[in-house]
């Protein structure tokens, strides 16, 4: 049996709960994270989802352990731009970022400012770094790769194995 973790948004209108652990946790660098980042925070109430060298954290769950109580009629999908494969999906209440999906995925980013700062999961990995400015300097503290890692992906594969190739649907409006 599994842990689960019951999350909410700023306002504490809408609630996510999630079974066990993430499969990976990522901060990532790529420059349309960085773009969403910014509008998002942007938006009235909204809150910091940025590290503090501009990183996105995020924790990484099966879509299969991801369960939204109330349905997901309070959430909102945005694009960066009409043809974007992903989606970053936040709350109609109070615009808390709640999680990105890639199209087609069998897992969801979810936004790890979610998480109180006192049991927030840590990051494993960097990725993408090689869309930051040159004159960006980021610690050493976690691995890091120019691209997305091969652990990364290894992670994700046996996550989708694990689900049974499956890849299910998540209703939001856009």
């Amino acid at each position: 049996m599994h842990e689960t973790t019951h999350l909410s948004c700023a306002c504490g209108a809408f609630a996510v709960e999630l079974a066990g652990t993430p499969f990976v946790t990522a901060e990532c660098h790529c420059n349309s994270c960085r773009e969403a980042a910014t509008r998002l925070q942007a938006l009235p109430a909204a809150f910091p989802v940025q590290a503090a060298n501009h990183g996105t954290p995020y924790a990484l769950y099966r879509k299969d352990r991801v369960r939204f109580p109330d349905g997901t009629a309070g959430l909102r999908a945005i694009r960066l731009s009409p043809q974007a494969p992903t989606r970053r999906v936040l709350t109609r209440c109070c615009n808390s970022p709640v999680f990105l999906e890639f199209q087609g995925g069998h897992w969801l980013s979810l936004y790890a400012s979610l998480w109180p700062e006192t049991i927030r999961p840590p990051m494993s990995i960097r990725t993408m770094t090689s869309d930051l400015p040159d004159a960006t300097r980021l610690d050493d503290t976690l691995p890091a790769g120019k691209a997305v890692t091969a652990r990364f992906y290894f992670r994700l594969l046996a996550a989708w194995i694990a689900m049974g190739f499956k890849s299910p649907r998540i209703d939001v409006p856009d």
